[in-house]
């Protein structure tokens, strides 16, 4: 945490208007969210580099060209978000755990960007929030949906992928983007303050032509393999 301490002592002395212009953005029932994804992509790009963090990202040319997509990246750590609102030429907004909703910060961010918040004990809200996601999408918002269910912990290495993650995405019929991230558990995982490189690439998506015949657990397991594949192939290339 010590990079947030650094972030949060560089941009002192503008950190509270940051903030507070993001909870006007929430509370702004005329202001959309792609207006509140363009502030707030600016304040991202310069919290990072108050934290000394470079985000290095490619494939923003594989993004589908019609809006109505979920990215589906794996999950390496706190600051994956970070790394996602700086690089996206698109507004997205996200699904967070109930419990993350109301932190100070996340919430005004959630609030700004119409996040929705699910709980995963609770299987009928569960199931309310996968045809809700389905139907925004539908309308031609993109999300970003990590099918972890939570951070690895293990640095570049996946956990499973879980199939329901994906029912969003079938319900829609949706183009599905899956995101490789290398080395995003740096920033916030390690007692560094070190410049870091972060790196985040977009793959070709899958469109529902090529998944329509697939269970959502296939599903899963194809995007697993195709970042898995990316992620080692520039590993293997940066040695």
């Amino acid at each position: 945490m010590r990079r947030i301490v650094l972030m949060v002592l560089r941009l002192f002395y503008i950190a509270p208007y940051y903030v507070y212009r993001i909870w006007k953005f929430g509370r702004d029932d005329n202001a959309s969210y792609e207006e509140a994804f363009a502030y707030i992509k600016k304040v991202t790009k310069r919290a990072n580099h108050a934290g000394r963090v470079i985000i290095e990202s490619h494939g923003a040319e594989n993004l589908p060209k019609k809006d109505g997509y979920i990215l589906f990246p794996n999950h390496q750590g706190l600051f994956d978000g970070l790394v996602f609102l700086e690089s996206s030429p698109r507004p997205f907004t996200y699904i967070t755990k109930k419990e993350a909703r109301n932190v100070f910060l996340l919430k005004q961010v959630g609030d700004a960007l119409g996040v929705i918040a699910i709980d995963r004990e609770d299987i009928k809200q569960s199931m309310q929030v996968i045809n809700q996601v389905a139907e925004e999408v539908k309308n031609g918002k993109n999300f970003l949906i990590f099918p972890e269910g939570t951070r690895s912990r293990k640095g570049n290495q996946l956990l499973e992928f879980k199939g329901g993650s994906f029912k969003s995405a079938t319900k829609a019929k949706c183009p599905i983007v899956p995101c490789a991230l290398i080395d995003s558990f740096k920033p916030f995982d390690e007692k560094s303050i070190k410049k870091v490189t972060v790196k985040l690439t977009y793959l070709p998506p899958m469109y529902y032509e090529e998944y329509k015949g697939m269970k959502t657990h296939e599903i899963a397991e194809e995007v697993k393999r195709r970042i898995e594949a990316e992620i080692a192939r520039q590993l293997a290339e940066s040695k």
